[in-house]
């Protein structure tokens, strides 16, 4: 029971970042389900959302900086798709992907410009920023709250995809973009929709993860957004269970990674550290090459059928 409680911070801990890269797994796994795109400013939508946060609770009250980060964040995924995605829509797929890296460093250069490369304190949220103890482990609220919310989230977007017109029209044009387009099916509003619903996803895991890891840098975003890729293509890139399910598994092998040291002194195995922590960030990327050699598809990837 006391190795339990000892080690029990690290579950959660891990549970809790799980169902953040989660809400950012989301954005990329159904961008890439309609566009085809993998959608790499994603990250630093997450970014962009910390900072904005940081910026509006200096000048409004909480309570309303929470709304206006979402509606911004929201509108900066519209703005994003519109400018740098849409008028490529009919050119080379290397070409769409080209520019969504020059957004993702136009996002950090003007995180640069704007902050110094400064570290910035993310402001306490009421009541999710408070201490709590959970079977006798101290944690944050935000800890607990994140898978529950996470979950709640992802069972709406599921009942939006699946029971109503725009999540038909979806599920459409993932399967057959050009017959959908054809079936008079709106494409730009199909697309424009995808991206304001991940970006409102990232909107919300940003206050979380950000409520957890305080400092927001203009590189914030690179590693969560790698991890909740990564989440993604384990899952099976373009389903949102699958990039749920990865998320989760991804925080939490990080977190008891990041605890292994702890956990094989406790139980007699080495007498002193090895700083296995050091490869936590490692093992992600260890377990992409894994999945993609075994199961390149993912988890509960489809495998695609060749046209003729």
């Amino acid at each position: 029971m006391e190795f339990f409680n000892a080690n029990l911070p690290y579950l959660l801990s891990g549970i809790s970042v799980g169902g953040q890269y989660a809400l950012i797994a989301i954005g990329y796994t159904m961008v890439y389900g309609i566009l085809r795109l993998i959608n790499f400013a994603h990250g630093d939508v997450f970014m962009v959302a910390g900072l904005m946060m940081v910026y509006l609770s200096t000048a409004v009250p909480i309570y309303l900086a929470v709304p206006l980060v979402i509606l911004l964040t929201v509108l900066l995924g519209f703005v994003i798709e519109k400018v740098a995605y849409k008028p490529l829509r009919s050119a080379p797929r290397m070409s769409v992907m080209i520019s969504a890296i020059g957004v993702s460093y136009l996002l950090q250069n003007l995180a640069l410009y704007i902050t110094g490369g400064l570290n910035k304190n993310y402001p306490t949220l009421p009541w999710i920023s408070d201490t709590i103890t959970l079977f006798g482990a101290t944690t944050r609220r935000v800890t607990v709250i994140t898978p529950i919310l996470t979950i709640l989230l992802v069972a709406g977007l599921v009942l939006l995809i699946n029971h109503t017109k725009t999540g038909m029209a979806m599920r459409a044009v993932s399967k057959d973009f050009e017959t959908s387009r054809l079936m008079g099916i709106k494409i730009n509003n199909v697309i424009s929709a995808t991206f304001i619903i991940g970006s409102f996803l990232a909107a919300v895991g940003s206050m979380l993860y950000f409520s957890n890891y305080p400092g927001v840098t203009p590189t914030a975003g690179a590693m969560p957004g790698l991890k909740a890729f990564v989440a993604a293509v384990f899952g099976g890139i373009g389903s949102v269970p699958g990039a749920v399910i990865g998320a989760f598994l991804i925080g939490i092998c990080e977190n008891i990674i990041k605890a292994l040291d702890t956990i094989l002194m406790q139980l007699g195995v080495i007498q002193s550290g090895l700083g296995l922590a050091t490869f936590s960030d490692a093992f992600t990327f260890v377990l992409l090459i894994v999945v993609l050699v075994a199961k390149p598809t993912g988890l509960f990837g489809e495998k695609a059928a060749e046209k003729v």
